[in-house]
């Protein structure tokens, strides 16, 4: 369903908590145009949400994608998570027009967060998908894995 250009990027994001909170990890994993893995990382937090894993996976993918290639065209992101899609393709236009501030005036669960995501999808083409996790998606899988794995790997 797509036609990649060269320079184009997909990139794969997942965020895990044990406990929400608890001890949290996200893990990404950037595909080239050609389907070779170019880059891919992940990292812990010991207390944390699972929204805010999610979150800090497709801003630390994206970051990593850009600083790692010099010339980047569309970024395509696929995540499991429903909150992160619809929050950046449906709700920060609105939060953005009342002061970021959601409709009952209150500042949305995770603001730091969305404002990095909101200024990274301005500067770059980011087309955000939203795959359902657990599902047999091989890069989706991969990436769960990774993220699990850390949080084994650092004794949660």
């Amino acid at each position: 369903d797509l036609s990649l250009q060269d320079q184009d990027l997909v990139i794969f994001t997942d965020g895990a908590c044990r406990g929400n909170p608890g001890p949290g990890s996200y893990a990404f994993l950037i595909q080239n145009a050609h389907g070779d893995v170019v880059s891919e990382g992940a990292d812990i937090a010991p207390q944390t949400t699972n929204n805010k894993m999610e979150l800090s996976a497709i801003i630390k993918g994206v970051e990593t994608a850009l600083e790692q290639n010099a010339f980047v065209g569309r970024i395509i992101l696929y995540t499991d998570s429903k909150y992160a899609v619809d929050g950046i393709n449906s709700w920060v236009e609105g939060w953005k027009r009342r002061g970021w501030k959601k409709a009952d005036n209150k500042a949305p669960e995770n603001l730091e967060l969305w404002k990095k995501l909101d200024s990274l999808n301005q500067s770059y083409h980011i087309s955000f998908r939203w795959v359902k996790g657990h599902s047999g998606h091989p890069q989706n899988e991969y990436v769960d894995k990774l993220a699990n794995l850390a949080l084994d790997d650092n004794g949660f």
